[in-house]
């Protein structure tokens, strides 16, 4: 049971800081490269960047570290590492809320919003349906990013107690 449980507690901090990665990459330097060329390049950009996320190498991780650490959580629990397990299962918690829920009720809406809308020809148009989009699925992204990162130092933070336990 120790061996899946490590297994467990590695694989749920390698995808909680793949996924902290892959935002904080797009709050940090994605869209601020984004908004520094044409907004109908821009726009265009996003919406084949949002249909290549689609893809198992992120789907993988973004849905399993919330799994993984719960998962973690419980087998410790059977192990009797109360502390770490609630680490764990807080990891699990601070992922659904601050990560997987803005993104299904958020990000992901407005990504689809974008993939509907046309893009206009003339600058004026495009400029104002990427300030409509870009600032606020940026905030929410970062918002994102420190759940992910709070996600993963938590993790940390489990994988510590239980490694302290002698």
């Amino acid at each position: 049971m120790a061996i899946l449980t490590t297994l467990l507690a590695y694989l749920t901090l390698a995808v909680a800081g793949a996924v902290a990665g892959v935002f904080y990459a797009f709050s940090v330097s994605v869209m601020r490269g984004l908004d520094a060329i044409d907004p109908r390049e821009a726009a265009r950009a996003m919406r084949s960047i949002n249909r290549k996320i689609l893809n198992p190498l992120f789907l993988g991780p973004f849905m399993g570290a919330p799994v993984l650490a719960a998962a973690t959580g419980g087998l410790l629990l059977t192990l009797d590492r109360t502390d770490a397990a609630i680490a764990f299962f807080a990891a699990a918690a601070v992922y659904a809320f601050g990560t997987f829920l803005p993104t299904v009720v958020i990000n992901v809406p407005m990504n689809e919003a974008l993939a509907r809308a046309s893009v206009p020809d003339d600058a004026g148009g495009a400029a104002a349906l990427w300030a409509g989009y870009s600032p606020r699925w940026t905030r929410w992204n970062t918002i994102r990013t420190v759940a992910g990162v709070a996600c993963l130092l938590l993790a940390g933070l489990g994988l510590y107690l239980w490694g302290t336990a002698a």
